[in-house]
């Protein structure tokens, strides 16, 4: 193969991969780094902002939804990274025209917002007075719920002959290793 296909045959191949890797959702985008926080202020009003997190609460009122959210870190696609020892950005309230069923819109469900800072708000989390940035919202994604990691258990047969079971040989001092998940 001449250097010239080889070169076209690797950009084919480089731009495939590329291609069959991205992930494009609704709540893509470079968007400013004001997390909920920072917000708390009041200083960035009018600033458009992608925001995520687990939702605490659904409210519906007469013309729009209002969501408080307790905000995580977002990944490159704009899903919330929820994993174990990841730290909260800070709570924030969400609010979007229109009807949203509060039957979907579940405690612990991941969401992601665009949208724009319009103000704070004060609300009582326990006996404490919590500062709440506002976001009205343009769009809000709410994520399909992953399914579990399987859970595998380890068996081991060892066999002190020889014999066949489906799937695996084993002779005399021979063991093997099975993957079950249920």
């Amino acid at each position: 193969m001449t250097n010239q296909r080889l070169a076209i045959w690797t950009t084919l191949i480089g731009v495939a991969c590329l291609s069959g890797c991205a992930t494009i959702t609704p709540v893509s985008g470079t968007f400013p780094n004001i997390t909920p926080m920072a917000a708390q202020t009041g200083n960035y009003n009018g600033q458009q902002v992608r925001w995520g997190g687990k939702l605490i609460e659904t409210q519906p009122k007469k013309q729009q939804t209002c969501f408080t959210v307790l905000g995580e870190p977002l990944k490159t696609s704009g899903r919330p990274r929820t994993e174990k020892g990841e730290a909260h950005i800070g709570r924030f309230i969400a609010c979007a025209p229109g009807f949203y069923d509060p039957m979907l819109y579940l405690p612990g469900r991941e969401v992601t917002f665009i949208g724009r800072i319009v103000g704070i708000e004060h609300h009582e989390v326990g006996h404490f007075n919590y500062t709440y940035p506002k976001l009205m919202a343009s769009t809000v994604y709410l994520w399909p719920i992953e399914p579990p990691p399987p859970r595998i258990t380890r068996q081991v047969y060892f066999g002190t002959g020889f014999g066949y079971f489906p799937g695996w040989w084993y002779g005399p001092g021979w063991g093997y290793w099975q993957a079950w998940p249920y």
